[in-house]
């Protein structure tokens, strides 16, 4: 893999970073205590009913697209580690390098398809 290949997929993991954390402000807040975790935001649309059950009903669907969104952000923060610290595109499992055209299509891939085919298999 060139250094250009791994400029343009830190170009994009950066890029993808400050998305998903565009999206997660709209639905959450940062925990204080840890950076890299969110609060799902609960809503007050107001004290009747169907008030109440629209605040409930929003809540668990922020709170799973919240969880989606963090675990995206998670992978795209540990793929901006392994560039800064010289370790991408190397398969976690094997050590061997993973294929250009899998780091190109998802950026955050850790292993090798061979690998990975392997995990999914068990």
């Amino acid at each position: 893999m060139t250094k250009e290949d791994i400029q343009a997929i830190k170009n994009k993991l950066l890029s993808d970073k400050e998305n998903l954390e565009m999206e997660l402000a709209k639905i959450a807040t940062k925990n204080p205590h840890n950076n890299e975790d969110y609060n799902a935001k609960f809503d007050d649309y107001g004290s009747d009913e169907s008030d109440s059950s629209s605040e409930v009903v929003t809540f668990g669907l922020n709170l799973s697209l919240e969880k989606t969104l963090e675990k995206s952000l998670q992978d795209v923060n540990k793929a901006l580690k392994r560039i800064a610290d010289g370790e991408y595109g190397i398969c976690k499992y094997c050590k061997q390098e993973i294929e250009a055209k899998r780091l190109l299509a998802r950026p955050t891939s850790s292993a090798c398809v061979t690998c990975k085919t392997k995990l999914k298999s068990l």
